[in-house]
């Protein structure tokens, strides 16, 4: 399976998902135009590499800075897909990184972490 790499513009975060290292990473901000356009190939990518995956344990790395609400309901499509991944055996671990500063990105990270319980979610300072 191809890696997928999306480079950072001023409204859309870096993407970088690796199914050779069973990585994935966001990290930047988060306001795209049309959320659903600009998110669709990766759950899409996504999605093929849970049904494909071979490994049994994936790291989501998560750094962003600031996301609209369009995009928080996106991030909720795809914690659904990985805990449903989680659920069907495939170990799931999301680092949710935040600036110390920046309490709405804790208080959002926090959010997912309830709402996901069997999900390893790690809130971690930066």
């Amino acid at each position: 399976m191809e890696n997928l790499i999306i480079e950072a513009t001023k409204y859309t975060p870096e993407i970088r998902l690796n199914s050779e290292e069973n990585t994935f990473s966001f990290s930047g901000k988060s306001y795209p135009e049309n959320t659903f356009d600009f998110y669709s190939p990766v759950i899409k990518w996504i999605e093929t590499y849970f049904n494909d995956a071979e490994a049994t344990t994936t790291r989501v790395d998560m750094d962003i800075i600031y996301f609209n609400s369009s995009s928080s309901k996106l991030f909720f499509d795809f914690f659904d897909i990985l805990e449903e991944a989680n659920q069907k055996g495939h170990k799931v671990e999301v680092n949710w990184f935040y600036d110390k500063e920046n309490e709405s990105a804790q208080e959002a990270g926090e959010d997912f972490q309830e709402d996901f319980e069997s999900l390893s979610i790690k809130i971690v300072a930066k």
